[in-house]
């Protein structure tokens, strides 16, 4: 990587050098012909999933462009949710292009890791409108669109669920505990958390300026208050057929049996389906019993993109990469490999993408979704709230402290 700098030559020293331009520039050119292509180095950054859909893209894009460069493209296994972190650790050698969630943009672009991409007409004329507005900062792009299903939904095993009992989170814990077997939903992340509080009139979201939270999740008013919420969590963590697990622990559960359904995204869908087959089933999100009331579980939505590095020392072919990775025959790629929803329109409107359980499940649960849009005090706080509850809440302080506790760290600035 090299620095962005502004290069600066005295009008004098400029003028005296004019003379042997000519020269050089031939010399220089005949020496770049005589040695061949120019070399290029690049270093992708994508989820550990994609290893396999990014090789073939990788591989793809050298073949259509061979003769041209000597390419040297390199994958690395990066989460799209911490990419930021990552590149932030580093950012003049991080990686040329990366994969990112959407909620990590602003962030990015105030950073100075991202310029506005370039032919911003033909990005926004071949995606979904919603994919663009997550890809751009005051209408500007600064990234390219990827996917438009960064959310989560219920994967459920039909062989043990009617269509009626799906509705229920109550029911589903108790046909599970009957089984066996466990519903699972991951309370280290308050990305999935949030599922919890959003339909209940309290709030968490983003300030006017950009960085710092407002949260009314420990509120004392209104017909759910946080303590009612905190209750239905302490009574869903102590229920036999609960399960609170990460992702690698979801899909670990479903191949061993023990999981029957669980609230995870589109990118399990191939490994869920692998094991139950024709049983395989996604839905919207159910509904949970909280202060006496059937509350459906809300839910975070957002989008993949595919960022370029503004400190790249390749910035043409990063950007004609990210370009090959987020193109409609690349997408439909990734779907069928991945079964992750296109951002591109045609890629989108696939017959196969429209009729994908996953993606009508996302479809369905939309109604209960909102683009997140939430400062970097977010998550610690609502992980060590959610660690207390699952542990039996051992400080022994009331749920109102344990609340109060949360909301402050949340706001903090």
């Amino acid at each position: 990587m090299k620095r962005k700098n502004a290069l600066w030559l005295p009008a004098l020293i400029l003028a005296l050098g004019l003379s042997g331009c000519s020269e050089h520039n031939q010399t220089h050119t005949e020496k770049q012909q005589a040695s061949g292509p120019e070399t290029v180095e690049l270093t992708v950054w994508g989820a550990a999933e994609d290893e396999e859909l990014l090789g073939q893209i990788i591989d793809g894009f050298q073949a259509e462009y061979r003769g041209q460069a000597d390419f040297r493209i390199t994958y690395e296994p990066q989460s799209e949710s911490k990419c930021c972190d990552a590149l932030m650790a580093d950012l003049e050698h991080g990686a040329d292009v990366f994969a990112f969630a959407d909620d990590q943009l602003n962030t990015l672009v105030a950073a100075g890791a991202l310029e506005p991409v370039g032919n911003q007409e033909a990005v926004r004329e071949a995606n979904l409108p919603e994919a663009v507005l997550a890809a751009s900062v005051n209408n500007t792009l600064y990234a390219f669109p990827l996917t438009a299903d960064n959310g989560y939904f219920l994967y459920y095993n039909k062989q043990y669920f009617s269509e009626q009992d799906i509705r229920s989170w109550d029911r589903m814990l108790d046909i599970a505990a009957e089984q066996g077997k466990k519903v699972s939903m991951d309370w280290s992340s308050g990305w999935y958390v949030y599922s919890l509080f959003g339909n209940t009139g309290l709030t968490v979201g983003l300030n006017d300026d950009g960085i710092t939270n407002y949260c009314t999740w420990n509120s004392t008013e209104g017909d759910i208050k946080g303590t009612d919420v905190a209750q239905a969590m302490a009574d869903m963590a102590a229920h036999a057929g609960f399960l609170s697990v990460e992702d690698a622990g979801f899909v670990s559960g479903v191949q061993d049996g023990d999981i029957i359904a669980g609230v995870s995204g589109v990118w399990n869908a191939v490994a869920v389906e692998e094991v139950w087959g024709s049983d395989y089933k996604a839905a919207r999100l159910p509904s949970y019993t909280c202060a006496g009331q059937q509350v459906p579980m809300a839910s975070f939505s957002g989008y993949k993109l595919i960022g370029v590095n503004a400190y790249s020392e390749h910035q043409e072919w990063a950007e004609k990469l990210a370009q090959w990775i987020t193109s409609e025959k690349n997408q439909e790629l990734r779907f069928v490999l991945r079964r992750q929803g296109p951002s591109n329109i045609r890629a989108a409107a696939s017959e196969e993408v429209q009729s994908s359980p996953a993606i009508l499940a996302l479809l369905e649960q939309s109604e209960f979704s909102c683009l997140q849009r939430i400062g970097g005090n977010y998550w610690e706080p609502v992980t060590a709230f959610t660690a207390g509850i699952l542990a039996g809440n051992p400080s022994g302080k009331s749920y109102q402290e344990l609340l109060d506790e949360m909301v402050e760290g949340i706001i903090a600035p």
